[in-house]
């Protein structure tokens, strides 16, 4: 009898690889299919644009993929615009810890791409170059989007029966209240353009240096008030998918986001690039670099997403987003998805680094029990990592040696774009 029963059961028994082989399979029944376009016009050659497809979490594990998308728009030269693409990514990825699970890691990302945006500023201001670039950068891993920027290039989602919303936030000067406030209480003035006679032209600019923008990339005579610290949104689509527009600010000045979701409905991401692309120079002709790209987030038992007409964005925004609370499970994302609600999962944009890099006794320590600044990423000796939180008057931190940790030369470049000292950097 007893024997029988031990046949039973060890009848019942699954080997291993097949129970990770119905996993893999569940996995990529789950896993959206990514589709993509893109189109450009040329006016001054300072538009660039990064697409890579082939990302891993785990390297070497194609069931960790994720997709970046970003258009860096330049000004002042393409220099600024052309580093940015070159090693924004990178310096992301090295600011995200190892051996985080899929959860742990979309959870570190707000974190990894502050740290990733001003290390590439800063590496960036050392050649002594006066070119900055705006600055949209998208990661799609799965279901999530996360979206980071600096500047007025711009990301936003058409969700499938829903209406369209920013994932962004434009750091103009002339729109942006609190931006222009932080740029003067840190040492810059915010005037128009004056021409004889002592008129007033154009849109508002921060001087010295005359740029329109509060954030960016580069622009070092400017003043490093000018920061680097992006505006960061993270929201998880639900299993109907939704289509990404990501675009330069020579789409947005001629279209509205609702103007471009509508021109592109139904069309394949290809043709639905070529075609905002298309409208924006009907509508305002070719006056600066034109570039999009459209991000399809496609559900695994669809080959496209069908056309939705746009609904009012009042009712969008009370019905189509709900923001995760902090008890929330995955049975909520799972009743969530089902109803086609996008979930907000993340979204800050203070200008603060102390805010951004949080409050964590054991962040930027190694294995090895040396700590890592929290931005470049180097090794620092036990007395040599200065808390971002000391001598912070925006710091939530009761305790100033409390991590992250901070470089010397890291807390230089945290000073001055707080106004606490003059930009290190001198241009000849």
């Amino acid at each position: 009898m007893a024997s029988r029963e031990g046949r039973r059961r060890h009848h019942d028994l699954v080997p291993l690889s097949v129970l990770l082989s119905r996993e893999m399979k569940n996995e990529k029944m789950e896993k959206p299919t990514v589709r993509y376009g893109y189109a450009a016009q040329s006016k001054k050659g300072e538009d660039y644009f990064l697409i890579k497809t082939d990302c891993h979490r785990v390297p070497g594990n194609n069931s960790s993929s994720f997709s970046v998308f970003a258009i860096f728009d330049g000004h002042n030269g393409d220099a600024a615009a052309i580093f940015t693409r070159e090693n924004l990514l990178n310096h992301v990825l090295g600011a995200l810890p190892r051996g985080l699970g899929p959860e742990e890691w979309l959870q570190a990302l707000p974190r990894a791409l502050v740290a990733g945006f001003v290390k590439t500023d800063k590496e960036f201001q050392r050649r002594g170059e006066t070119s900055g670039t705006t600055a949209t950068f998208v990661i799609v891993d799965r279901w999530t989007v996360t979206v980071a920027c600096v500047g007025d290039s711009r990301c936003i989602l058409d969700a499938q029966g829903g209406a369209v919303t920013n994932l962004t936030v434009d750091h103009r000067l002339e729109e942006n209240i609190e931006e222009r406030e932080r740029v003067t209480a840190s040492g810059g003035e915010v005037g128009r353009l004056s021409i004889v006679g002592g008129a007033e032209i154009g849109p508002l600019r921060c001087w010295p240096g005359g740029l329109c923008l509060s954030r960016s990339i580069g622009d070092m005579d400017v003043g490093e008030f000018i920061v680097p610290i992006p505006y960061v949104k993270q929201v998880k689509l639900s299993k109907a998918g939704g289509r990404l527009i990501i675009a330069s600010d020579g789409i947005w000045d001629a279209l509205s986001s609702e103007m471009a979701a509508k021109s592109c409905h139904g069309l394949p991401a290809e043709l639905a690039a070529k075609q905002v692309v298309k409208e924006a120079l009907r509508t305002r002709g070719l006056k600066d670099d034109t570039t999009c790209i459209v991000v399809d987030i496609i559900p695994p038992d669809n080959e496209l997403p069908p056309p939705t007409p746009p609904k009012k964005q009042n009712i969008f925004r009370s019905l189509l987003f709900r923001k995760r609370s902090n008890d929330s499970s995955g049975k909520l994302s799972k009743k969530l998805s089902a109803i086609n609600i996008v979930e907000e999962l993340f979204e800050e944009g203070s200008a603060m680094l102390a805010e951004r890099l949080g409050n964590d006794e054991n962040s930027g320590q190694s294995t090895s029990g040396i700590f890592i600044c929290a931005v470049c990423q180097v090794d620092l000796g036990s007395s040599e990592g200065i808390s971002v939180h000391a001598g912070s008057i925006f710091s939530t931190s009761s305790k100033p040696w409390q991590g992250p940790f901070l470089c010397a030369d890291c807390r230089n470049k945290k000073d001055a774009m707080e106004g606490k000292r003059p930009s290190g950097v001198k241009v000849s």
